[in-house]
């Protein structure tokens, strides 16, 4: 990436960004309409992958970019794009990732929410996703039907950085926390953008959820999320939660290797490595439940799967959901004993597990390090009735 020296400082990452991106292409975010895509289509913008660069590498439109990027505007307005949402929820903050766009960024973005009902998304025509192209004047005409101009500003226009390495990201937390559906993403007035991260939680209906009914209470289209870890060098824990398993390594939780493993790794008698460290990662349910059957993935990591896992359990009440370091704190109850890994594979526990009253967060623990792509954590809601 380019490594120009920034006037700014590097953005310090806010603790929203650990949630789940909502609009992500892997959970079902998709694009249903854009003013304009010539050189590089919106699409992009979804993408879970980092952008990338490629030196030298043009198409009939210029030069090959990794991202959503715009003519140079010679008409009155400005550029935009309509998002449904992967799953709808809240929304806590965005990402502007500029990332390779440096002297072609986008300027300013603010972004505008809606909850929209099916038969509103379906009058939307369907969407051409198309390089050199931009919206003609019958689908304009019937997008604007829906005043997406007049929908709620989540994030306030706001200057973005441009996309050296230093300055790529533009974190701007939201002022609303409503549920949404779809947001109107606007680019002022034109100019690329790499990536569009928004991060927030799904909020399912739970009263409609029957308390015998079997779900993945951590699942993100459950509202499940990510709030701690201890280390994420190859891949961030909140890819536990996604839907469906791992494409590839990159699609899961990996850690780098511990420094203080042993210079000899000894087993006790189960075959369970004899170590002192290990990585962590804190997950709250998207509803408190009771944990019945529990799941635990290492597809694709066949030379760098965890030893051993155990997942640990903690039921906390909103009062005390921002207890600081909430992953190494004594609040945590054994929910499944250590079990030995084994490479690429689906690993299923019922009978294993110990603690059978309700909890509300989850620590995974694996040792002494590796990856680990899906944990599936099914159970019943409970419902709080009291604090703690």
């Amino acid at each position: 990436m380019a490594l120009r020296q920034a006037e700014n400082p590097l953005q310090e990452k806010p603790k929203f960004a650990e949630l789940n991106n909502l609009i992500s292409e892997k959970l079902g975010g998709r694009i249903l309409f854009a003013t304009d895509d010539w050189f590089a289509v919106a699409e992009n913008i979804l993408k879970e992958s980092d952008a990338e660069w490629r030196e030298g590498v043009f198409t009939e439109c210029g030069k090959w970019m990794d991202g959503w990027e715009t003519r140079r505007k010679r008409i009155p307005g400005h550029d935009w794009c309509i998002i449904k949402l992967g799953v709808p929820g809240v929304i806590e903050g965005i990402d502007a990732d500029t990332s390779y766009f440096t002297g072609n960024f986008v300027p300013r973005v603010s972004v505008q929410a809606a909850v929209l009902t099916s038969q509103e998304e379906s009058s939307i025509p369907e969407r051409r996703s198309e390089m050199g192209s931009a919206a003609c004047e019958d689908v304009m005409a019937k997008v604007h039907q829906l005043k997406s101009e007049e929908w709620e500003f989540i994030v306030p226009l706001t200057e973005a950085r441009p996309g050296y390495r230093d300055t790529c990201h533009t974190y701007i937390p939201t002022t609303s926390r409503k549920r949404w559906t779809h947001i109107r993403l606007n680019i002022y007035p034109d100019g690329g953008i790499a990536r569009l991260r928004v991060f927030g939680s799904a909020t399912p209906n739970w009263s409609q959820i029957s308390p015998k009914q079997l779900l993945d209470l951590a699942a993100v289209s459950n509202g499940g999320v990510c709030l701690e870890y201890s280390d994420a060098h190859y891949g961030h824990p909140r890819n536990l939660i996604s839907p469906g398993r791992g494409v590839n390594m990159g699609d899961g939780w990996e850690t780098a290797r511990r420094l203080d493993r042993p210079p000899v790794l000894v087993a006790d008698a189960n075959g369970v490595l004899q170590v002192s460290g290990y990585e962590w990662t804190v997950l709250r349910l998207g509803h408190p439940g009771r944990i019945t059957n529990i799941e635990i993935d290492t597809n694709h990591f066949k030379g760098n799967f965890p030893d051993s896992c155990r997942i640990d359990g903690a039921l906390i009440d909103n009062q005390r959901s921002s207890i600081d370091n909430l992953g190494t704190s004594s609040i945590w109850k054994t929910l499944l004993p250590a079990q030995k890994m084994k490479a690429h594979m689906r690993h299923f526990y019922e009978r294993e597990i110990v603690h059978k009253h309700p909890v509300s967060h989850v620590r995974i623990v694996m040792a002494p390090d590796g990856g680990i792509s899906r944990v599936r954590l099914v159970g019943y809601v409970h419902k709080v009735t009291s604090n703690l």
